[in-house]
């Protein structure tokens, strides 16, 4: 009878295992109660003691099987005791699960920011080198229209030299036409002096 009752009664915590806070919530007010029931049956236990020491050996019986019942509702009462504290530390272990999602949560956005902090850096060192590079070529378009400048100047240069030559070659020229029409006249004035002469003659 006694080892039936112990098996039993082994079974009893795993029928009682809650699903929620509030189901052991409820286990836990029920345990209360049992365990008030187990005070009063040990009184009740007590009193029948006292009333019927003489009795007969079944109502004995009856007691012992009673006495019985209580420990193993005051085993139920202290495995629900148990449930509340599991049910205390589940809460507490709850309460760190959302403290600790907190912390990712932010460790994850604190991540993207330094992420976002890298990417801006790169473009700020990129925008900076595009402004150096926007400034060599503008200095390098300037250089090449002064190049082209030059180049024209110079090619002025080289013609400005060409026709020096061509008018000093002009000059040449005129002066040597000067000096051959000075000729030609002295001879013409030369072939009328003699022809006049021969006239005379």
């Amino acid at each position: 009878m006694n080892h039936s009752f112990t098996r039993m009664t082994t079974a009893t915590p795993c029928s009682l295992v809650p699903y929620s806070c509030n189901t052991l919530q409820r286990a836990a007010k029920h345990c209360n109660a049992l365990q008030r029931s187990v005070t009063h049956y040990d009184e009740l236990q007590r009193t029948a003691k006292q009333q019927y020491s003489n009795t007969v050996e079944s109502r004995a019986f009856h007691l012992q099987y009673t006495a019985t019942h209580c420990n193993a509702l005051q085993h139920t009462a202290a495995h629900c005791n148990t449930l509340q504290h599991t049910a205390t530390h589940y809460n507490a272990l709850q309460r760190t699960a959302i403290h600790c999602n907190t912390l990712q949560h932010t460790a994850t956005h604190c991540n993207t920011l330094q992420h976002t902090a890298t990417h801006c850096n790169a473009l700020q060192r990129t925008a900076m080198h595009c402004n150096a590079l926007q400034r060599t070529t503008t200095h390098c378009n300037t250089l090449q229209r002064t190049a082209m400048h030059c180049s024209a100047l110079q090619h002025t240069a080289t013609h400005c030299n060409a026709l020096q030559r061509t008018a000093m070659h002009c000059n040449a020229l005129q002066h040597t036409a000067t000096h051959c029409n000075a000729i030609q006249h002295s001879n013409d004035i030369l072939i009328l002096y003699a022809h006049h002469m021969c006239v005379c003659v």
